[in-house]
């Protein structure tokens, strides 16, 4: 006798059911399908590259303020901000006590995360003290016009005509962090009693927060030679640094780690660095370039203006001539691919900011009109 004939009618009951919870799942899915394939993807936008301003010279550290204002850094020692719809500069410190030499002088700059309320501008440059040169770090209060009431809120960092870092950063929780190069002293990156060739971590009042991880130091982390770039993307610390002849860096900077400089360049990947890596629990790069290409400033992009940049580091290069974007995985944790934007038209690339429109300013370095240059979408 047939399972399925009208002599069981049970059985036939459960063949409908069963059928019918079949059918619905086909049709949910077959919808779910076709919303999917209606959904067009994200498309690519076209970008203009255009200058907004020019002849300046040597500008160091761009920073787009929450007053909607571009504020940056001469190495000669000027301090301006430039109005992002027409390119004027206004000029609002000319620091005398500033002294330039080789690739030393005003650097990295950082602006009160409510500057609106409360106008604090962050300065680290270096200058003559006793005849020795040194590096600082100094708390300005801009009064609408100018910069007025300096507070040094570190004071003898090692300096030289080069490897002097020296980026400035302010998380979301009020901690100002530092890079510093190792001065050309390469042991210094190790050394636990010097702030050379470290991340640096203070309040921003120049105190050492109670949490850092060693107990009355400035010292997030160590082994760095001359760290270039710092940004917070996905809640990560990212920085970008100098490599000697070999191995560039972008890194993930954590609390209390070694970067492994000197004895480490770039991967743990000979014999001598395995075991000095394995010995200091050594963090490895994201990513490093060989030959070097001078990775620079950073800054981390989230905007939807332009697409195809969203969710990347952003990458100036000064050797290189070019701005790289590199995409990251959706944790932040890995780099998944790397893009040129643009290579060589420029020159040298020193910086770069994004606004909160999604417009992105990168900073020429050639020494000889030097340019802002202002990334858009295509109308």
């Amino acid at each position: 006798m047939s399972y399925y004939s009208d002599t069981n009618p049970t059985a036939m009951r459960s063949f409908f059911i069963i059928f019918t919870v079949f059918a619905s799942f086909l049709i949910l899915a077959s919808c779910k399908n076709t919303k999917n394939q209606d959904r067009p993807p994200v498309s690519d936008a076209e970008i203009d590259i255009n200058v907004l301003t020019e002849n300046l010279s040597h500008p160091w550290e761009l920073v787009y303020g929450s007053d909607n204002k571009i504020w940056m850094t001469e190495r000669g020692g000027k301090v301006s901000w430039i109005d992002p719809v027409t390119g004027s500069v206004n000029l609002v410190a000319n620091l005398t006590e500033v002294v330039s030499r080789g690739e030393g002088g005003l650097l990295g700059m950082a602006l009160h995360p409510d500057f609106v309320n409360t106008p604090e501008v962050f300065l680290a440059y270096n200058y003559l003290k006793g005849g020795v040169y040194t590096e600082k770090v100094v708390k300005y209060r801009y009064n609408g016009t100018s910069l007025i009431n300096p507070s040094i809120l570190i004071d003898n960092i090692e300096a030289n005509t080069f490897h002097n870092g020296c980026r400035l950063l302010i998380s979301n929780d009020n901690k100002l962090f530092i890079s510093t190069g190792d001065a050309g002293d390469k042991p210094l990156a190790q050394n636990m009693n010097s702030v050379n060739g470290k991340i640096l971590r203070l309040n921003l009042d120049g105190s050492i927060p109670a949490d850092n991880p060693f107990p009355g130091s400035p010292v997030w982390s160590l082994g760095h030679r001359n760290a270039q770039g710092l940004v917070f993307g996905n809640n990560v610390l990212y920085s970008s640094e100098h490599g000697p002849n070999a191995d560039d860096e972008i890194n993930i900077i954590s609390k209390g780690k070694n970067y492994g400089w000197p004895n480490v360049e770039g991967f743990c990947n000979e014999n001598a660095e395995k075991d000095f890596c394995q010995a200091n629990q050594v963090v490895e790069p994201l990513k490093s370039w060989t030959p070097t290409i001078a990775v620079s400033g950073i800054d981390f992009y989230t905007q939807d203006y332009i697409p195809q940049f969203k969710n990347s580091v952003l990458m100036t290069t000064l050797k290189d001539n070019t701005l790289y974007q590199l995409k990251m995985n959706a944790a932040g944790s890995s780099v998944e691919s790397m893009t040129e934007i643009f290579r060589g038209t420029y020159g040298r690339l020193r910086d770069v900011c994004i606004a909160p429109d999604g417009k992105v300013y990168v900073s020429t370095s050639n020494g000889s009109n030097d340019k802002i240059l202002v990334i858009s979408k295509k109308n």
